[in-house]
């Protein structure tokens, strides 16, 4: 994408360059890349680009140090709800601000994902939207089945932790979201665990996690997880 504009040039005078946008940047390939920047070394007098990414480490260093770089910090969650407020408002969505605020902390900031999932929620769901509804369209973990993992943990009850995890395989739940959401829980709540043992249990999770990238059964590496957090919480 590309557009005309002015740029400052030798003694006040402005000079017409060509604008060119590259959004998601850092896709691109090592060979893509070198070959943008003899571009931008040909055509510099002409044109200024603005590159969009996601992460500068994926940006080859001639291209960065060629840049000057700004970067954007994830919007407030009470902007995101207000806005999306008036979206909602204006599209004849009904939703409350619990659902709203559960949406916004599921986009992690990013504006643009928080409207499309508004946007896939109001199609697939027939009532009014609530914060389950956003857990259930991430293959989320609602609070209350999540508590039943702890509390099986807790009772060191291997047979019922086991029947937990077939309900969630029936119930087509994916297994690296609910690692990840099992992480975010111990260590805001600490499920009674010390920091030793947090500590202990955040390993097995990045190992897991690897090892689902690799192409590993996840079933056997949820139990796994599971079996590891009933251990440390009878430790304890």
């Amino acid at each position: 994408m590309s557009n005309k504009s002015t740029a400052g040039g030798v003694g006040g005078k402005l000079l017409a360059v060509k604008v060119i946008i590259l959004d998601e940047a850092d896709q691109m390939t090592i060979d893509a890349q070198s070959a943008l920047r003899r571009t931008m070394e040909s055509y510099s007098k002409v044109t200024r680009f603005c590159i969009i990414c996601n992460y500068i480490s994926r940006i080859i260093p001639p291209i960065a140090s060629r840049c000057a770089k700004f970067r954007f910090k994830a919007l407030p969650e009470d902007a995101m709800v207000d806005r999306l407020q008036v979206i909602a408002q204006n599209e004849g969505v009904a939703c409350s601000n619990d659902m709203l605020a559960e949406l916004t902390r599921q986009s992690e900031g990013d504006m643009r994902r928080a409207i499309q999932m508004l946007q896939s929620l109001h199609q697939l769901c027939d009532s009014e939207l609530t914060p389950s509804t956003v857990l259930n369209i991430n293959g989320l973990l609602p609070p209350e089945r999540r508590s039943l993992i702890f509390e099986a943990g807790r009772k060191v009850d291997f047979n019922r932790m086991r029947d937990l995890v077939d309900d969630l395989f029936a119930d087509g739940y994916p297994v690296a979201p609910l690692i990840t959401q099992l992480f975010e829980a111990i260590v805001s709540s600490r499920a009674g665990l010390e920091s030793n043992q947090i500590a202990k249990v955040a390993c097995q999770l990045a190992l897991v996690d690897k090892q689902l990238i690799d192409g590993t059964g996840g079933y056997i590496q949820l139990i796994n997880v599971l079996a590891l957090i009933m251990r440390n919480e009878h430790v304890h």
